[in-house]
């Protein structure tokens, strides 16, 4: 087949005249000749079935996201619809954007496919070329054909994948001159490998009854994209079940069939998504289903059902295939585009190298050119805002710990690597969720922050005595002074909860959720106060900021260790901005009024030498426990894994908890 075709639409007259576009040596040498509508190939059946890969969209599932992560205007005007544009004339515009590229290199890594095919219709005068860059961002043109003033007709240009192992993608450019152009149904198409796998969503939901009813309907809006979906598996987990809303019934009836809606007890996400899991996975081998795990306060992107499936159905070896993360207080930015863990520092989503991170996608290089993830870097793991996991997975390595929250996704994710099931965290396919930055530590999710990071590193490490110590005691240590007690003694109960074993987890941890709830009620800087609560002297309010990092870490700390214990102070009182809360400044202060990471009301820490000392000595005598105790921990948390992560437990805990 030719780079590119063009179809004349019924009743188009082959007699026209030429063009009224101006011509270029360009167009006159790349240009393919008219062609019938019916792919060729196809009626000769001389190719496999074609595989929608993705669709081009110009404009979002909502005005709340910037139209130009799909498509940009670069030169002139254009009326950016959801599958289609308008383009005035003299206008130029690219889909060189986020949800826009064809993301070639992560395909030719991951997949067999050959080419790519981009067929559209098109009415009007001008021109489209199919565009492709290499790992440094360099531009070429893979294919280009010119459309006559007419009827619609549909067009059709080819590009080899095949020069895109470290990095690249593929784009349309879309131009006219003299006259108007207007192009829809953009559609993205591989050779079919196999048939894509029946796949379910599951999405486990907690009192966030708008957001879950919001994702439910962008699914029901979306039929083209439903279609690769055999059911929608939703785990109410909440006092305020989605079902008691009026809005629930059209949605359900809308989705029909499709919807498997069902109310448990809070076992956390770990225990949502699980319930989805067991579903899927229910019946003989043949009967199963891949699972598309999803958040219930993502702002949806559908296309992604479409992504993750063709991009799950065509890898060479069955894999992990995760959607990205962009920020939902800030859409334009791109959360993480690859990471990883680092359990014995108890640190989580580390970028790896070469990867974006916090990047402003509607943004240019010094180059003026798009920030995209232009060289292919692999990650080690997806966070379960949407995550699709195929069933032969499932089968071979069980189910989620029963870990509540937190590290559930990620030691699922290393766990799977440990059998021989990778994970890519595909560009191209993203939700909106809720920044990660704008949430503050201190919370009771700190808790299973702490001990799921240690019984991950039981499981996923070398797990360093040394590292985990000196780890545990830096967090001790910078929180006391920092006068965040009530966050010390959370950490201390999820440590001495690891050190109780792997019976910890016996309940599904739905009992350390009360117990840590419980403890944190005696610690009043746990708790963050609207600013309507503000009151008091102004001048105990003014603002300070804070100065540059300390040169020592260490000596910092034993200077203000010793503050602390002599009872001075550099400050009486003040107000801290969320982004200066280091321990080193805020341990400067005698009474701290902190603003809450999410920036909608503050906490007001005050220094009390007597609390600091008796936290700081159980933290001694525990850390001393933890260097006699905790080498034998790992054996014992891998011995039980099997167990924990079976059909049978999570059935056993689902039978105990209703």
């Amino acid at each position: 087949m030719s780079p590119g075709k063009v179809s004349p639409g019924k009743g188009t007259d082959d007699r026209r005249t030429a063009a009224r576009m101006l011509r270029t040596s360009d167009s006159t040498d790349r240009a393919a000749t008219p062609a019938t509508e019916e792919h060729p190939d196809r009626q000769a059946d001389r190719t496999p079935a074609r595989l929608l890969a993705q669709r081009g969209l110009f404009f979002g599932p909502s005005a709340l996201v910037p139209e130009d992560l799909y498509s940009r205007v670069e030169r002139g005007a254009a009326r950016r619809e959801r599958d289609r544009v308008t383009l005035a004339p003299g206008s130029l515009v690219n889909t060189n954007t986020y949800f826009g590229r064809f993301h070639a290199t992560y395909w030719q890594r991951w997949t067999d496919i050959g080419e790519v095919e981009v067929s559209a219709v098109a009415s009007g005068t001008g021109r489209l070329r199919l565009m492709a860059s290499d790992t440094n961002k360099v531009w070429r043109i893979v294919a280009a054909v010119d459309v006559r003033e007419g009827e619609a007709t549909t067009v059709r240009l080819v590009g080899p994948v095949d020069r895109f192992v470290d990095g690249g993608g593929m784009w349309l450019e879309i131009a006219t001159e003299i006259d108007e152009l207007t192009v829809s149904d953009v559609r993205w198409t591989v050779a079919a490998a196999r048939a894509v796998p029946p796949t379910d969503i599951a999405i486990t939901t907690h009192n966030r009854v708008d957001d879950c009813l919001n994702t439910l309907q962008a699914l029901a809006r979306d039929p083209e994209a439903l279609e690769r979906i055999r059911t929608v598996h939703v785990a109410d987990q909440g006092s305020d079940p989605i079902e008691s809303r009026e809005r629930f019934g059209d949605i359900a009836a809308a989705l029909g069939e499709r919807l498997k809606y069902v109310r448990q007890p809070n076992l956390g996400g770990s225990g949502g998504f699980a319930r989805g899991m067991l579903h899927s996975t229910d019946g003989a081998p043949d009967e199963h289903a891949d699972v598309l795990l999803m958040d219930d306060d993502v702002l949806l992107e559908p296309e992604l059902l479409v992504r993750l499936t063709a991009f799950a159905a065509s890898t060479r070896h069955t894999m992990i295939v995760g959607a990205q993360m962009l920020n939902l207080l800030h859409p334009g930015h791109l959360h993480i585009s690859a990471e990883y863990a680092d359990p014995e520092v108890l640190l989580m989503g580390l970028k790896m190298p070469g990867a974006l991170r916090d990047e402003y996608l509607l943004g240019t290089d010094e180059l003026g050119l798009p920030t995209n993830q232009e060289r292919r870097v692999d990650t080690e793991y997806n966070g379960w805002w949407s995550c699709l996991i195929p069933a032969p997975v499932i089968r071979a390595i069980g189910y989620p710990l029963p870990l509540f929250l937190q590290w559930d996704d990620i030691e699922y994710g290393y766990r799977a690597r440990a059998h021989g099931f990778p994970t890519v965290s595909l560009p191209g396919a993203g939700v909106w969720h809720a920044d990660f930055g704008w949430k503050d530590g201190d919370e009771w999710q700190r808790y299973f922050t702490i001990r799921n990071g240690l019984i991950m590193a039981a499981l996923h490490s070398g797990f360093s005595i040394r590292r985990i110590t000196g780890r545990l005691a830096q967090l001790v240590s910078h929180q006391l002074v920092a006068m965040q007690y009530g966050m010390t003694a959370t950490l201390l109960q999820a440590v001495e909860d690891f050190l109780d074993g792997p019976g910890v987890l016996s309940d599904g941890s739905a009992g350390a959720l009360a117990r840590v709830r419980e403890i944190r009620k005696a610690y009043p800087e746990t708790v963050m106060h609207p600013m309507s609560e503000s009151g008091g002297e102004f001048h105990e309010r003014a603002v300070v900021r804070a100065a540059n990092e300390p040169g020592s870490e260490t000596l910092t700390f034993l200077k203000r260790a010793v503050y602390h214990l002599a009872g001075r102070s550099v400050h009486r009182s003040g107000s801290v901005p969320a982004g200066d809360a280091h321990w080193w400044h805020v341990s400067l202060f005698e009474r701290a009024i902190v603003t809450d990471m999410s920036e909608q009301g503050f906490r007001v820490r005050t220094r009390d030498k007597q609390l600091a000392v008796q936290l700081a000595r159980r933290a001694v005598h525990l850390l001393r426990r933890f260097v006699r105790e905790a080498p034998a921990l790992p054996a014992r948390y891998r011995a039980e894994l099997p167990r924990l992560t079976s059909r049978e437990n999570w059935e056993r805990l689902y039978d105990q908890k209703g």
